[in-house]
């Protein structure tokens, strides 16, 4: 049956991004059973809170990265069921119509805290924390997890990247690898977390994340010669660029390029053989041929295993593709979204009590919870402090969570640089066993605080 009542439509700020035709449907059918079930039963007003975090980290990690919270803000606010998404869930039989005649004024209006994108957490931070009635705060469950899962596994992979590649730049370069959508957003995620830039030319227009390229083997192979390909690169992107010597021969492909660029050629990149002794040999040329200055780049299925042991190597630089863009090994960050504390009744003064699950091997803590980076007389950071009361935090440690929505408003957006540059400052605080890639455990531990009621 075609659907005949109007939507409700308000003014708001547009996001960041455009998303299109809106996020709603981006979301698993159980949230909307849910919603249709609490309408009916008359629990879907009442006050909820709801907390993502992961129970533990990675094996053998021993620190993950916050991101993702940006692009999480701008789909929340695109969070709208349109005429023809309404028509869809109706037809299929997915909501009913009184269902669908409250979702076509949906609009979040309550409030999120979370850890700010680039700090760090361990396992039971509560990364994310959302506040409204339960029909709201339930609908937003797939969506935060999509996002959030997938962006923090990929800038916890990166910054062990960038700490194994130490003050050496990284390219992520991983967008043929991955979805394409994901590609965008990967290299957002690798920027916060050190990576200096990205190929992916979707991520710089949206994200003003820096672009970096020159060319591959089928432009080599495209020409008749090397030395022809070398020319064309070289009269349409100057000598600052970068060349491609493993096509053929390296030690010939080295020499042709210094001829015709001169000893001011800005980098050649290696994707192919052993790259420490590759380098070595390279760069033993290269100063032979007069070229001091010029850059030695490495590509070619590196991870932060491969890239630390290439620290003594004569390296300038890495590009980084598929490890990045599939977490190095921990594609997800098991990220999970839980009821911590509910009203008994939709009245808006109604008092929140805990609720948690006790299942075996996924129980809950309930509570809303508040949470405080402990700081040691040196400033480096000891334990990670949840509470269900009232942080209480000393003269060194640092409150994590910040406002991100207030009733329904987005407060929390920020430029891009402002959560690489909070990373940079995460990982310094950090002890120093946080930076080792030897399994081992969470870099700090997470102590609970049991307070008082929290309204």
């Amino acid at each position: 049956m075609a659907r005949t009542s109007m939507v409700h439509t308000v003014s708001r700020k547009v996001p960041l991004v455009d998303l299109g035709d809106g996020t709603a449907l981006l979301t698993d059918r159980y949230e909307l059973t849910m919603l249709q079930a609490a309408l009916r039963g008359g629990t879907a007003g009442r006050r909820a809170v709801f907390e993502v975090f992961a129970r533990s980290l990675p094996a053998g990690r021993r620190y993950g990265v916050v991101a993702g919270t940006g692009r999480l803000l701008d789909a929340i606010e695109a969070f709208r069921f349109d005429p023809a998404e309404l028509e869809y869930l109706t037809a299929n039989g997915i909501v009913d119509e009184p269902t669908a005649q409250w979702l076509e004024n949906y609009r979040f209006s309550g409030n999120i805290w979370g850890y700010p994108e680039g700090d760090c957490y361990f396992p039971d931070s509560p990364i994310l924390v959302v506040e409204g009635t339960f029909a709201e705060a339930v609908l937003l469950e797939t969506l935060a997890l999509s996002i959030l899962n997938h962006d923090c596994a990929i800038a916890s992979a990166a910054s062990r990247m960038t700490q194994a590649a130490q003050d050496r730049p990284l390219i992520e370069m991983g967008s043929r690898r991955t979805h394409e959508h994901a590609a965008v957003a990967s290299a957002r995620a690798a920027y916060i977390a050190g990576f200096a830039t990205t190929s992916n030319l979707e991520a710089g227009r949206l994200y003003g994340v820096p672009t970096a390229g020159t060319s591959a083997h089928s432009f080599t192979l495209l020409h008749d010669s090397e030395r022809h390909a070398f020319e064309a690169q070289l009269a349409s992107l100057g000598e600052s660029t970068t060349l491609l010597v493993d096509t053929y021969d390296v030690e010939r492909a080295v020499r042709t390029a210094v001829e015709l660029a001169g000893p001011s050629l800005g980098a050649v990149r290696i994707d192919s053989g052993d790259l420490g002794v590759m380098a070595r040999r390279v760069r033993d040329q290269l100063d032979s041929l007069g070229a001091h200055d010029t850059r030695i780049v490495v590509t070619g299925d590196l991870d932060e295993y491969g890239i630390a042991a290439l620290a003594a190597a004569p390296v300038n630089g890495y590009g980084v593709g598929t490890s990045l863009v599939t977490g190095s090994g921990a594609p997800t960050a098991s990220l999970v979204y839980k009821l911590v504390a509910r009203a008994d009744s939709p009245a808006p003064t109604a008092p929140l009590r805990p609720v948690a699950k006790r299942s075996v091997g996924k129980p809950s803590r309930g509570g809303r919870k508040a949470a405080v980076r402990r700081m040691d007389g040196r400033g480096t950071a000891c334990a990670e402090m949840v509470t269900t009361g009232e942080p209480t935090p000393g003269p060194r440690d640092r409150v994590l969570h910040v406002p991100l929505v207030r009733d329904g408003e987005i407060v929390g957006r920020e430029p891009l640089k402002d959560a690489r540059a909070r990373h940079t400052a995460a990982i310094a605080e950090l002890p120093p066993t946080a930076l080792q890639l030897s399994k081992g455990e969470p870099a700090i531990p997470t102590e609970f605080i049991e307070g008082g009621p929290r309204h």
